[in-house]
């Protein structure tokens, strides 16, 4: 027998009335874009964006109804989920139950007051991340609903960060500077990328990295970024991004490898770490000596970009403006065929959201016609790739405020040269 124990605000103890009120802010976002596109009602599966949306991560579906309040449904953890849930929560028991649930919290839609001539309810899902298997099974436990795709109003509404968003981020970028530093204090000629990488991870571990990344694409992975030097960080691979690095193996074909760093190539650290659910996306280009003249002038080059975009980040930019404004600067360079990757496996994008997950909205790219607006957050990424030589590159994290922009980023900037045997 499914049980039907509501978490009252007292049970929601490990929420401070602050988060509780932001997360309601959230829903209310979201249904007021529910509501623009005639939807009755959202239910959500996704990890993230039940936390998000609630406050608990456990797992079961989220109903929010255009009108109304949202009921969080759950399988496991129920107790935890009446602790942490911002929202009341019932037990979930068995799919073929949910529907007598759904029409217990909200008549209106479910009941069986509602007319039979009455047109289907219209329920969105999260068609990006929503496995078919499952969508399947809901749709034949909500017969009566017609399904559409919701995907891009939970995104929009998670485009723009809160107060306690952005120092989460903050405390990221901070940690990561930290380890940054650590991390350079111990690289010397020989040491591998796998040992550098270690000696990162060693350190955001230890303050508080929650020991992952989350990333929204289907198929995309990410651990603590990418280190490469030379010849390994320009290797193509699956990852969405410019530089995909050797990696250890087929089964983990991106980042550092086992391969030694050496003198006078160029050292890609293309790293983040999580706080409380909120990544930074930082890069930075390092040498043992120093690099070749052409390869310095392409991670100058990079550096202009990233002015010449700052420049541009105030509210109303159009993202697609910011992007074929890098494409232009880069042609007139001369250097377009080494921007954001090589060949076939360039990136069409200069920068991309950042928040609860990597790859998030707004993307710096063709056709994204979002205008900036205060609360964005976007790491913008610069970076040429030059097969069988390296990647150099740099990349920062901005926050758009009402004037212009934040750099939440806090690491120095700069080729950086440490001492090497050919200086």
């Amino acid at each position: 027998m499914m049980g039907w124990n509501m978490a009252t605000t007292s049970q929601a103890s490990d929420q401070t009335n602050d988060q509780r009120n932001e997360t309601l802010l959230r829903r209310r976002r979201l249904q007021d874009k529910m509501r623009a596109q005639a939807m009755d009602g959202m239910i959500l599966t996704q990890n993230v964006d039940l936390y998000y949306f609630t406050g608990s991560m456990q797992t079961g579906y989220l109903f929010i109804p255009t009108e109304g309040e949202a009921v969080f449904f759950v399988r496991r953890s129920l107790s935890r989920a009446e602790r942490e849930a911002a929202v009341p929560v019932r037990e979930l028991g068995s799919l073929r139950q949910f529907m007598a649930g759904l029409a217990a919290c909200s008549p209106q839609l479910f009941g069986a007051g509602r007319a039979a001539d009455a047109p289907p309810v219209v329920l969105a899902a999260e068609y990006d991340v929503l496995p078919v298997q499952q969508f399947q099974r809901l749709e034949a436990a909500v017969p009566s609903a017609r399904w559409v795709d919701g995907s891009m109003l939970v995104r929009e509404t998670r485009m723009l960060k809160s107060p306690r968003e952005l120092e989460a981020i903050r405390t990221a970028a901070r940690t990561i500077d930290a380890a940054f530093e650590q991390a350079l204090a111990k690289l010397v000629p020989g040491m591998t990328e796998l040992e550098l990488m270690a000696a990162v991870e060693a350190s955001i571990r230890l303050h508080g990295h929650m020991g992952l990344m989350r990333m929204r694409g289907y198929n995309q992975e990410i651990i603590t970024g990418m280190i490469g030097a030379g010849d390994a960080a320009a290797q193509p691979t699956y990852f969405d991004g410019p530089a995909g690095g050797l990696g250890l193996g087929p089964a983990a074909p991106q980042s550092a490898s086992r391969r030694p760093i050496g003198v006078n190539e160029p050292i890609l650290i293309d790293v983040g770490c999580c706080i409380d659910g909120y990544v930074i996306d930082m890069t930075r280009t390092v040498v043992i000596g120093d690099l070749p003249e052409d390869l310095r002038s392409a991670y100058e080059l990079s550096e202009q970009v990233l002015r010449s975009t700052e420049a541009r980040l105030r509210p109303g930019t159009i993202c697609e403006e910011l992007y074929m404004n890098a494409l232009d600067q880069v042609k007139q360079a001369g250097l377009s065929e080494h921007f954001m990757g090589f060949g076939r496996d360039q990136v069409k994008f200069l920068g991309h959201g950042i928040g609860l997950e990597i790859d998030e909205l707004p993307v710096l790219a063709r056709g994204f016609s979002y205008p900036l607006e205060p609360g964005m957050v976007i790491a913008i990424e610069p970076k040429f790739t030059f097969p069988g030589r390296g990647v150099v590159g740099i990349e920062n994290s901005y926050v758009i405020t009402e004037d212009g922009f934040e750099k939440l980023t806090s690491t120095r900037e700069g080729l950086i040269r440490l001492p090497g045997a050919h200086n």
